[in-house]
């Protein structure tokens, strides 16, 4: 109850707040490339309920279609205006929709697709979706630049499974097992701190 609370009391001012900056970035997506300003996907929440995750689009259209389910390297999918929305994480903001709607919370394990949670072994499963997922926790900190590292890989998807999806994993676990509010408010600074490149 006091992690809803929390999270709303952060969100709601946050949408408000932020509403100028979300309008910018409509236009800015919508004079770019053709499209919606909103990207959509499933991803797996808590309890393994799926839902559809708001993100600004950064990738032209029918991109999926077009390639991996991850960003690699200078993907030639990612828009002009896409690019610098990931460097800053600006494309992450509509989330706060997710968390206002109850899907997800400010800090939490990152939502994967249903591809990728299919991979979980079962016990770690089982522990990874008992929470609701969230904006940010330390494994998306520590793997702020993800699409750099694959892009140097010679098989980006395997890396992925191989290398970096169990240490994130282990990042959740742990979250899991070891949250509290006070967790929260200090991933949420951190999370600020590294955006402003403190690392």
């Amino acid at each position: 109850m006091a992690k809803r609370g929390f999270d709303i009391l952060f969100t709601v001012p946050g949408l408000v707040l932020l509403a100028p900056l979300f309008a910018f970035v409509a236009v800015w997506i919508k004079l770019d490339s053709s499209g919606p300003v909103f990207f959509r996907q499933v991803r797996v929440g808590q309890n393994g309920r799926p839902f559809r995750i708001y993100k600004f689009r950064t990738m032209c259209m029918e991109a999926e279609a077009r390639g991996r389910q991850i960003t690699v390297g200078e993907d030639p999918r990612i828009t002009a205006s896409g690019r610098l929305l990931r460097k800053y994480k600006l494309d992450e903001l509509p989330q706060l929709i997710n968390v206002l709607m109850g899907d997800m919370s400010l800090v939490g394990p990152r939502p994967e697709v249903p591809r990728y949670v299919s991979l979980y072994p079962d016990s770690v499963r089982d522990v990874v979706l008992s929470v609701k997922p969230g904006i940010t926790d330390r494994a998306s900190i520590e793997y702020r630049d993800e699409n750099k590292v694959l892009g140097a890989a010679a098989d980006p998807d395997r890396a992925y499974v191989e290398e970096i999806m169990p240490v994130k994993l282990g990042y959740y676990v742990r979250y899991v097992q070891e949250r509290s509010l006070w967790i929260d408010i200090k991933l949420v600074f951190a999370t600020l701190w590294a955006l402003l490149g403190k690392r």
